[in-house]
């Protein structure tokens, strides 16, 4: 009879320590896939098992111009194109295996651009097995023997599991038995050869320290999010060949057309973990099954051929494995039936959709828009990356856009602390994807800062351990009493022939007596030999007692004595936990203190910065500002003192001007007044008036006898310089006095660069018709500077003005106005006043008068 079964003993409650507080960051893989031709361009360098380099290819160069650069990311590990399955698992997959035996959950991606190698990464191809058969391989090998019988678990809408003892499993079993659900595969059907190759694994893994008094129960789940839906890959959908089907055009369905499933919907359970409601899960019990499972949902997943990728995934799967385990009781012969005490821990392998362009892609139609929520799908994934890392970074408290993305809201529990990630960036080193593999590595370099909260580890049940072995060895004594029982009869005489054959045979009964007799005697000495053997084991078991009730009562004195020093100890533990806790109370308080501090400092540096650079910008605004006002200052200056310089030269020709009317007025008053009183002076022709206007504008003096003056040339100020003088050809020759030469300059009609790269200067003569008719010349005067590419500039700086203009004629005036003579002779001057009026007429400024062409506008100086 069993004895009464005892209640569990309660878990010990799990003390927030520092473990709650350990982070570990999310471990980014990288792998290169081998060129598809040998002869491609490689943009993709693995420099060491930590690093790569990207190239940019040639074709990038030429449309930038040449203006590139390498650059280089640093991963946890990087494995290179001759990398093997194998090699990848026991780095990246078996941990997480591991830590889910062991009651942790794990999260695995695989990330990368379309053809990058994803789903051969995932899910490997014939006679090379992938991460996903290699994880159900281990699991199976680690717990084959502690696997309970099938529907022990039973899986539930809630997001959890319920327990039922053997009897409850047992019915289920034959009533499933009796009606087949296609759900659950059979382990007697022999494996589809399709995939046997693939999981084939030659390489035998378990993981270590796996819990032999609990049982296990693995079930499966297999889901698909497209379009940003949810998609049940191992729904069996119903289909009813009599009602019609409508599609999304309200048109009725033939009967032989596919109906396509209802998305699923995400919940949030009791403990706060995110799961998709009514997604199916089957329970298997070895790698083939699980695998049969996976690969029925495999065949519904939707691919589609596109440009880049003849079966590129259109959607994200997640392959979920999930490790049921719960107690054996206190005897070690059934499961505990506590729900209380079922351990759930999860492993999620996710293909993501590689990412692509439209404009690569070619995509069109369903096609462009199943691309485009691909994209938005793992933007959003970036996005939260990019936002918990400014959290844990800066300290701030941004929400993280969870919600916008069904992908990134049913593993938000993972980067809350639920378990570990780990992502494996998938990348192809052809040069047509530098732009999109570029983008990949700076995502994997964002994630790699992202830290994770470490899981909790499994809290003990608080039954003895070795429960189920104890359980096993306990049909031990029975054979061993059968087994002295058979010696000691071995030990007597054999009893003899006991056949009789004869009525008169007198000897087979006293043999038999005598043998009998012999085996009494034997059997009472043994009795006797017993008896004394009893009684000394009586007495060496009674001293035994005496000794162990000393030992117990020195024990007890011991522990006594122990439990006062322990009970001391836990006062002293009360109160250095009193002082820690106040200690932990007053860093925090001083952490907050830091932390305002800090962020005073911060503001103030702030402030500081931009008052520097305020002061930086209005100093310099000052400076320039006095360059402004100095160079307008230095302007005005030359300016004024070019006008001063202009104004007493006017002044000084009108001063000379009106010096030289005086003395032509004297010399005229003298000739009159010395002019004999008989002579009558001849009235002049215009010939004669324009002769004596020439002589008196080239002649400082009205001496009649003066021999004739040279053409004057006006002589540049910068006469030591090379020159090249432009007269176009349109140009009229004048035959004024002044005319503009300068000594040693290239005359030329059109402007060239083989002269301006000989000379300094530059002169253009240019002609235009004045207000009056008349022509007048402008000397347009420059400097010549070389260019940077090689050439020449002018850079004018002065313009000189020279003007002709025909006189019109002397005004005469006349006290009285003489009639004409008969003879056609005009009336002779007789008085002074006629006379004096006439020389009154050649003012400053006339064309009559000296101060023509070499004083009426004089030559600006440079500045």
């Amino acid at each position: 009879m069993k004895p009464a079964r005892t209640k569990t003993p309660k878990k010990p409650p799990v003390k927030k320590g520092s473990q709650t507080s350990l982070k570990d960051p999310v471990g980014v893989y990288c792998r290169v896939r081998p060129l598809s031709l040998p002869e491609q361009e490689c943009c993709i360098e693995v420099i060491s098992n930590t690093t790569v380099q990207l190239h940019p290819p040639e074709g990038y160069r030429l449309n930038r111009n040449g203006d590139y650069k390498e650059t280089q990311y640093s991963f946890k590990q990087v494995f290179g194109t001759h990398t093997t399955q194998k090699e990848l698992f026991d780095v990246v997959a078996n941990p997480l295996v591991d830590d889910v035996i062991h009651g942790k959950n794990g999260l695995l991606f695989t990330y990368g651009v379309t053809g990058s190698g994803k789903t051969h990464t995932m899910t490997g191809s014939p006679g090379e097995g992938g991460l996903l058969p290699r994880c159900l391989d281990m699991l199976f090998n680690s717990i084959g023997s502690f696997q309970a019988k099938r529907y022990v678990f039973k899986s539930n809408d809630r997001n959890s599991m319920d327990i039922q003892c053997e009897v409850d499993a047992l019915l289920e079993r034959q009533k499933r038995e009796a009606t087949p659900n296609p759900k659950t595969p059979s382990s007697k059907r022999q494996v589809d050869p399709e995939f046997a190759d693939m999981i084939n694994v030659q390489e035998f893994c378990k993981a270590e320290e796996v819990d032999e008094d609990s049982v296990y129960g693995v079930f499966v789940s297999y889901i698909e999010i497209y379009n940003n839906y949810i998609y049940d890959l191992l729904e069996e959908v119903p289909f009813d060949p009599i009602k019609p089907k409508w599609n999304s055009c309200s048109a009725p369905m033939r009967n032989t057309d596919f109906v396509p499933p209802q998305s699923k919907l995400l919940r949030e359970d009791k403990n706060h973990n995110m799961y998709v409601a009514g997604c199916t899960e089957v329970e298997v019990k070895s790698t083939e099954e699980a695998f049969e499972v996976f690969w029925r949902g495999q065949k519904k997943r939707r691919i589609a051929n596109t440009h880049l990728n003849r079966e590129s995934s259109r959607s994200h799967s997640v392959f979920n494995i999930k490790l049921v385990q719960a107690p054996l009781d206190a005897d070690g012969d059934n499961v505990l039936q506590e729900k209380e005490q079922i351990t759930i821990s999860q492993l999620s392998l996710v293909d993501l959709a590689g990412s692509e362009r439209t404009n690569r892609t070619k995509a069109e139609g369903n096609r462009l828009r199943e691309a485009g929520n691909i994209n938005q799908s793992l933007m959003t994934l970036r996005t939260c990356m990019e936002v918990l890392r400014e959290n844990q970074t800066y300290g701030t408290n941004k929400m993280v856009p969870y919600r916008d993305s069904k992908l990134t809201h049913l593993f938000k529990n993972y980067f809350d602390g639920e378990g570990k990630v780990r992502l494996i960036v998938c990348v192809n080193p052809k040069a047509e994807d530098y732009e999109e593999s570029l983008q990949v590595m700076r995502f994997a370099e964002v994630t790699q800062e992202v830290e994770v909260a470490r899981p909790t580890d499994k809290a003990i049940s608080g039954l003895t351990p070795g429960r189920r072995y104890r359980n096993q060895a306990r049909g031990g004594p029975v054979g061993d009493e059968l087994l002295v029982s058979e010696v000691v009869l071995q030990s007597f005489p054999p009893l003899p022939s006991c056949e009789i054959l004869d009525i008169n045979d007198e000897q087979t009964l006293p043999r038999l007596i005598e043998a009998l007799e012999k085996r009494h005697h034997l059997r009472q000495m043994m009795i006797d030999e017993f008896h004394k053997q009893s009684i000394t084991f009586k007495a060496l078991l009674q001293e035994f007692d005496n000794a162990v009730l000393n030992k117990e009562n020195y024990i007890q004195g011991k522990l006594s004595e122990k439990q006062k020093v322990i009970s001391g100890q836990k006062s002293e533990i009360e109160r250095l936990e009193k002082k820690n806790k106040t200690l932990e109370y007053k860093v925090e308080i001083l952490e907050k203190t830091t932390t305002i501090y800090e962020e005073d400092k911060r503001n103030l540096q702030q402030e500081l910065e931009t008052q520097n650079q305020k002061l930086q910008q209005q100093f310099s605004d000052k400076r320039r500002l006095e360059a402004r006002l100095q160079g307008m200052v230095t302007e005005t200056t030359m300016k004024w003192e070019k006008e001063c310089e202009r104004r007493v030269a006017a002044k000084q020709l009108e001063m000379q001007n009106k010096l030289w009317v005086k003395d032509e007025k004297l010399k005229q008053l003298k000739a009159i007044v010395i002019e004999p009183k008989t002579e009558r002076p001849e009235r002049p022709s215009r010939e004669r008036d324009r002769e004596k206007a020439t002589r008196r504008s080239v002649s400082p003096s009205p001496v009649p006898n003066v021999a004739p003056v040279r053409l004057r040339h006006r002589r540049s100020r910068s006469a030591g310089d090379r020159w090249v003088a432009h007269k176009p050809a349109s140009n009229l020759q004048t035959e004024t006095v002044m005319q503009p030469q300068v000594p040693h300059a290239i005359t030329v009609s059109v402007a060239n660069e083989k002269a301006l790269a000989k000379c300094e200067k530059y002169m253009l003569t240019h002609q235009e018709l004045a207000s009056d008719g008349e022509i007048e010349t402008k000397l347009i005067k420059g400097d010549v500077y070389k260019t940077r590419g090689g050439g020449q500039s002018v850079q004018f700086t002065e313009i000189e003005t020279l003007k002709q203009e025909s006189p019109t004629g002397r005004k005469r005036r006349s006290s009285t106005i003489a009639p004409a003579q008969p003879d056609g002779t005009e009336s002779e001057w007789t008085d002074v006043e006629t006379r004096c009026s006439v020389a009154v007429e050649m003012r400053a400024g006339s064309q009559l008068g000296p101060g023509y062409q070499h004083h009426a506008q004089p030559k600006r100086k440079k500045p």
